[in-house]
């Protein structure tokens, strides 16, 4: 299969999903378990922060003992970050802003990218530089409202809203244009993990799917 082949079966993997898992844990063993646990509830789309201690041994983890889950890395600030986290097994590259070489980096590999916006114009300038999913954040201060505002001149444009995302708002952001949302804190129950009770993360992953195919059938509606 090339590369691109393989970008695009991928990028179609993230579009059908809808939704992206942020996991920031303490350990490699932790996150393990969250990832089996949030994939049994039908999220199979993870992104490891780079903020994660040990994020590359991470994604090199969960890659290998993970099956059927597609890894990314987060927080990936500039290109060697991207280049290290795609040789530890990364398929998507996320970041908080608009990186050039960043993307340019990710491109030479045949990744997904998708950096990091807040208004349209960077949201175009994203796009034009080579994104393939352009991520906005932080959502939380901008709305469903923003997402198909913009989709109205720019539909061609794949948006990822992060930052305040949950299963309460999810198929808003959907149903506004979104084609995936990236969500962290409402999905990642800090007191859950705390007692190692790891069905509540599953029961919040079903959640958030149920909210993002209710938004996807509301937009076709």
């Amino acid at each position: 299969m090339s590369n691109d082949t393989e970008k695009q079966e991928n990028l179609q993997t993230m579009i059908e999903s809808g939704v992206v898992a942020v996991i920031r844990t303490e350990s490699s063993e932790r996150l393990l378990k969250v990832a089996r646990a949030i994939k049994k509830g039908g999220v199979n789309c993870i992104e490891v922060a780079m903020t994660t201690p040990n994020a590359l041994q991470v994604i090199k983890d969960v890659t290998a003992e993970v099956e059927g889950v597609l890894i990314g890395a987060g927080t990936v600030l500039d290109a060697e970050t991207a280049r290290s986290a795609i040789l530890a097994g990364a398929e998507y590259l996320v970041s908080p802003t608009l990186n050039y070489d960043m993307v340019k980096m990710v491109k030479r590999y045949g990744k997904i990218v998708a950096p990091g916006t807040f208004t349209p114009t960077e949201i175009m300038d994203a796009w034009e530089a080579g994104a393939d999913i352009v991520k906005v954040f932080p959502a939380s201060r901008l709305g469903p409202k923003f997402i198909s505002d913009v989709k109205s001149p720019l539909p061609q444009v794949s948006l990822m809203p992060t930052g305040g995302v949950s299963a309460e708002n999810a198929s808003d952001f959907i149903r506004a244009g979104a084609d995936v949302v990236c969500v962290g804190s409402a999905l990642i129950d800090k007191q859950a993990l705390e007692r190692n009770n790891f069905n509540i993360l599953t029961e919040n992953a079903k959640k958030l799917v149920e909210s993002v195919n209710k938004g996807k059938e509301e937009r076709l509606a």
